[in-house]
């Protein structure tokens, strides 16, 4: 049986119940401030592996290494996501 994939395998009951409780501890006027502080440092450690990714992939075509394979791969897994894609929209409930 195939379920659907939930985020971080919680269910809305229980973000409902974790909302709930920073509630009580932090109180709603500090909340937005305290994800907008979150969201900046998710914002910043993205922007850090992009940076480390493209100093990675710059150094190595300046040292010759051959790059062409990760693309060969991106465009393999991007098939097999396609495929099972296909697949699995026929054996997907409806909710």
């Amino acid at each position: 049986m195939i379920q659907q994939a939930t985020f971080l395998f919680i269910s809305g009951a229980e973000i409902a119940f974790i909302l709930f409780i920073a509630i009580m501890v932090f109180g709603a006027d500090k909340l937005p401030e305290i994800a907008r502080g979150l969201g900046k440092g998710m914002r910043t450690l993205k922007d850090a592996t992009n940076d480390i990714k493209h100093e990675i992939t710059k150094s190595a075509e300046n040292s010759g290494i051959d790059t062409s394979i990760v693309d060969d791969v991106k465009k393999e897994i991007a098939e097999i996501k396609d495929d099972v894609e296909d697949f699995s929209g026929s054996v997907k409930r409806k909710p």
